[in-house]
């Protein structure tokens, strides 16, 4: 399937008669810059680690030329596996292909694999629409996917990079990810985040309190009356005193009422 989508991209990294296995030093051997997977499982390296013992380096590594080294193109866990277990050598081919094709080669490799995050995969998506000057529509039907699973994806990257860090991290998934990009405001995105993960909202319990927010936020709008410009005075004042007294640690509760005839601002103090 890989060997198919690569030819779809006018690409294949797979090993052909004439290409030539040969031994390279560990130590000789970069990572590449355009690996889009950030995050790698122990546990998973730590698996092809006992398979690599039973069974040797099946399929050698990919690597090109550069600067008096070798830069891997595909089979970084391979490399990290035999770099874990302490070899000294690995099993690889030579490649000449320019820094276009690497990227896209390592791009395609790991979308065909599982374990990459949301956001990598957003990324991947991205970085191939750019490299191949592609639609969303295009590369959909070159990955065989659908158009909209490619546009959802990319639609994550709009998040603010405190929730794409969560992803990457897998302390919220992917359609708590998805509910968070209906709030308008990244305050309330934000806000909501710290809910999710403090109280281990599950999905449907933060979609429910993301409606709630919206449904309150619509209500206080229809009901806001203008206020003079004194009275924004007085709010805005208010409001810069507390951000300066919270930014100097002491955590502050603040709720604020829009009444028909006046604002009210309660402010609780711990006394610890």
């Amino acid at each position: 399937m890989k060997e198919q989508i690569s030819r779809l991209f006018g690409l294949s990294e797979q090993r052909t008669s004439q290409d030539e296995v040969r031994q390279i030093p560990i130590g000789e051997i970069d990572t590449s810059p355009f690996q889009p997977r950030t995050i790698f499982d122990d546990e998973r390296i730590d698996e092809l680690c006992q398979t690599i013992k039973t069974h040797g380096v099946i399929q050698p590594i990919v690597v090109r030329v550069r600067n008096n080294r070798y830069e891997i193109i595909a089979g970084e866990r391979r490399w990290r596996a035999v770099t874990k277990l302490g070899y000294d050598t690995i099993p690889a081919i030579i490649r000449e292909f320019n820094d276009s094709q690497t990227a896209s080669i390592a791009l395609i490799e790991n979308l065909q694999r599982e374990g990459l995050t949301a956001i990598e995969e957003a990324v991947a998506y991205q970085k191939l629409i750019e490299l191949h000057q592609l639609t969303q529509e295009s590369l959909a039907q070159r990955l065989g996917k659908s158009q909209s699973t490619i546009a959802n994806k990319l639609r994550l990257l709009m998040l603010p990079e405190v929730i794409k860090q969560h992803l990457m991290e897998r302390k919220i998934t992917e359609r708590h990810a998805r509910a968070l990009l209906s709030l308008d405001s990244e305050e309330l995105q934000l806000k909501v985040l710290e809910e999710i993960v403090s109280k281990d909202l599950n999905v449907k319990q933060a979609e429910a309190r993301i409606a709630f927010l919206k449904e309150a936020a619509k209500s206080k709008k229809s009901k806001r009356i203008s206020f003079t410009k004194d009275v924004r005075l007085a709010l805005n004042t208010i409001r810069q005193s507390i951000e300066m007294v919270s930014g100097s640690g002491l955590k502050i509760k603040t709720d604020e009422k829009d009444h028909d005839d006046h604002y009210e601002i309660t402010i609780k103090i711990p006394k610890r």
